[in-house]
């Protein structure tokens, strides 16, 4: 790359560089830095979520994305980095359409731990399941200090905040175990869901999770 790209600001040699690539493809384009982390996340949730992070090499992923190597790299240090990034964007993406669901059912908290409940069951139940993407990917790293790990380790405290929170509202005080038990059927419709179909076990998670509430009411 030359003296005058590189000395140049991060997104001002992104955009040059894909401004390059796609002027030698016959189309020159510029995009913003948000447009090419969303290109190469894409691709990442593609190819990850279809096969395993560990197959996929940077060099079938960087072509993949039509970016350039150099354009990659920038915005995603190493594979590790990307493979964080994939999975706090998921997170960010099943957070926010939870807390969508607790504003639209604001005073049913019955109904809005359902809602999370019903929503695993329509993931589970979807054509090409093959699991918890946070479990999958997480479990192929060792180190707990993976950007991967601690991606899904931060995602799965979210989630159990917020199912805390509505848990304390069917039984205010003692929240605690009604939540750590809606929150164990949940990652067993996500385990059960990949290994046995939708079919076994994980059909049983909502029941379930009905049948908890109501005895933890009746307690309450």
């Amino acid at each position: 790359m030359t003296s005058a790209l590189s000395l140049a600001a991060p997104d001002d040699v992104l955009a040059a560089v894909d401004a390059l690539e796609a002027a030698g493809a016959g189309a020159p384009v510029r995009r913003s830095r948000a447009e090419r982390q969303a290109i190469v996340l894409d691709t990442a949730e593609r190819l990850f979520s279809g096969r395993s992070s560990r197959s996929v090499g940077m060099d079938e992923l960087v072509r993949e994305t039509g970016l350039g190597k150099m354009t990659v790299y920038r915005l995603f240090k190493s594979k590790d980095d990307l493979v964080g990034a994939y999975l706090a964007r998921k997170a960010a993406t099943v957070l926010s359409f939870i807390d969508a669901e607790l504003v639209r059912l604001q005073g049913n908290p019955r109904a809005a731990l359902l809602s999370v409940v019903d929503a695993v069951e329509r993931d589970v139940t979807r054509t090409g399941f093959r699991g918890c993407p946070f479990n999958n990917v997480s479990s192929e790293y060792d180190d707990p200090r993976h950007p991967a790990r601690s991606a899904a380790a931060d995602y799965k405290f979210e989630l159990y905040s917020r199912l805390e929170r509505l848990a304390d509202q069917i039984v205010p005080g003692a929240g605690e175990d009604l939540a750590a038990q809606i929150h164990l059927i949940i990652d067993g419709m996500y385990l059960s869901g990949g290994l046995l179909g939708p079919d076994g076990p994980a059909a049983h998670g909502r029941q379930l999770a009905e049948r908890l509430i109501t005895m933890a009411a009746d307690r309450a």
